[in-house]
């Protein structure tokens, strides 16, 4: 991406004494789509019957030992390549100790000490020429635990082990954003990024996707980090920013007050739209990491960095400059278009020799308008890009005008079909004999007398007369002869 672009300012909250600067950064938890477990051959599937996806691995029975998943290990290294990240050619899993009941190993596996990706970056477009750099600390590979459930019976908590041992992505930033919207769309930037790619989902709702968000603030204008909290386990990118905004606002409310943010784990309740305390840093586990006995090194051969870059696909932002520059649509229908990697191809196939804005207008609004409105995704279309490319043929050749375009569009949704034979059956063509066109238009004027002495006087109603055209040739005048037509017409009154 250029760099030639403005970073934007700083959300500031306005407090009673100074003004303060919201200071983020995220921990985000990105699970590898893969068919099989980091460390085991159970499949991944989501939604089986509990404990439905686990082995002898993923339930640490004796003596069982984990075999590093090469594919897991491959999608992180094609994320980090994505996020124009090092690669490391030498990592080391190490095991993060702690109980818990979906933890059966009580240890999880993890890479503290050398992860498998370093520094990275991501940009965030926030309007037009204004953006965000935001750096990666670094990416490291780690087992998911299983989940506890505590909403089935009134006495008794339920496990379910079936994600234990899934690979995991941890994504971890530097605290380079300033604000609620900011988070926001760094997170839906990285879905983006990972979803082109094909190493994550993006699934929030299932928790594919989850961050940890650290908060802190400081007087504006200070280079100063002050004390942090980090809110667990968000999968809401509206819940994200309303939580970094009470926990923003609540942290200046402690300093003006003259009292002092203790660094802390919180959690947020959407119900209350509050953070509160799940365990202060004096209560924080001490995770003894240690080098995994059963893993050895990882190191990395070059070569396959490179043959792995090679397979990378055009991503999000290159994508978008493309299409601005060689079919010159706008910067907001190129957002739009390349929000899915789906959406992109679907245009690019419509668009080909055709007019890149004109096809853009109808890929985006009366597609995507017409699939919101039935709840289908771009791959249910009922309308191929073919079909669609031949109706902007038929407008491009004057052969029907935008309303008739519209209403065959509707025709094709729901009964399918080929556009061309359907304005043949249906008598669709808009009419553009240019002899028949002006016996309408004096038809017109000789019926509406009165309407024509209005117009000696006020020009602007010429519109009437175009209405009047349009609705004795059911829509199917060319909109253009009869304006020009029209107007040489009244000259002469």
């Amino acid at each position: 991406m250029e760099t030639k672009l403005r970073e934007p300012e700083s959300k500031i909250i306005v407090g009673t004494k100074d003004n303060w600067e919201m200071v983020i950064g995220l921990e985000v938890h990105a699970q590898v789509v893969s068919n099989a477990k980091l460390f085991s051959s159970s499949s991944t599937t989501f939604g089986t019957s509990p404990n439905s996806n686990v082995d002898f691995v993923d339930a640490a029975m004796p003596g069982m030992l984990p075999v590093l998943n090469e594919f897991c290990v491959e999608q992180a290294i094609k994320t980090g390549l994505g996020l124009k990240a090092k690669i490391n050619t030498y990592s080391v899993f190490d095991r993060k100790n702690y109980f818990y009941p979906d933890l059966p190993q009580g240890y999880q596996i993890s890479q503290l000490y050398h992860p498998l990706i370093g520094e990275g970056e991501v940009f965030i477009e926030l309007e037009p020429g204004v953006v965000r750099r935001v750096r990666i600390e670094h990416i490291h590979l780690e087992q998911d635990a299983g989940k506890s459930l505590h909403d089935i019976h009134p006495s008794f908590s339920y496990v379910d082990l079936n994600r234990t041992g899934i690979a995991l992505m941890e994504i971890v930033s530097h605290p380079d954003l300033r604000s609620p919207e900011e988070a926001a769309a760094y997170i839906l930037k990285l879905r983006q990024i990972m979803r082109y790619l094909g190493t994550c989902d993006g699934n929030m709702q299932n928790g594919n996707l989850r961050a940890d968000v650290n908060v802190s603030v400081r007087p504006q204008g200070s280079d100063e980090l002050y004390t942090r909290c980090e809110i667990k386990n968000m999968n809401s990118t509206r819940f994200i920013q309303q939580a970094i905004d009470f926990e923003a606002n609540r942290q200046v409310g402690i300093w003006e007050d003259g009292g002092t943010v203790q660094q802390e784990t919180r959690l947020y309740d959407p119900g209350t739209g509050k953070t509160r305390s799940m365990r202060s840093k004096e209560e924080a586990h001490d995770y003894r990491y240690f080098p995994c006995p059963d893993l050895l090194p990882l190191e990395i051969e070059p070569e396959w960095i490179e043959r792995i870059r090679d397979d990378i696909p055009e991503l999000p932002d290159e994508l978008k400059e493309r299409l601005i520059g060689q079919y010159g649509v706008s910067n907001y229908d190129a957002d739009v278009l390349v929000s899915e990697k789906e959406n992109a191809e679907f245009f690019e196939q419509v668009v080909i020799n055709r007019n890149g804005k004109l096809a853009a207008n109808w890929v985006i609004n009366e597609l995507f308008g017409s699939l919101n409105k039935e709840g289908l995704t771009i791959k249910e279309s009922p309308i191929s890009p073919e079909q669609l490319g031949s109706i902007l043929d038929l407008i491009e050749n004057g052969e029907i005008s935008g309303k008739i375009a519209k209403n065959l569009f509707e025709i094709i949704w729901s009964e399918g079909g080929d556009p061309l034979k359907i304005v043949d059956e249906r008598q669709m063509r808009q009419v553009s004999d240019t002899g028949s066109i002006e016996a309408i238009i004096r038809e017109v004027l000789a019926e509406n007398p009165s309407q024509v002495e209005k117009y000696k006087k006020n020009p602007k109603l010429a519109g009437f007369f175009v209405g009047q055209v349009m609705k004795k040739t059911a829509g199917k005048a060319n909109p253009k002869l009869v304006n020009e037509i029209l107007g040489k017409i009244l000259a002469e009154i």
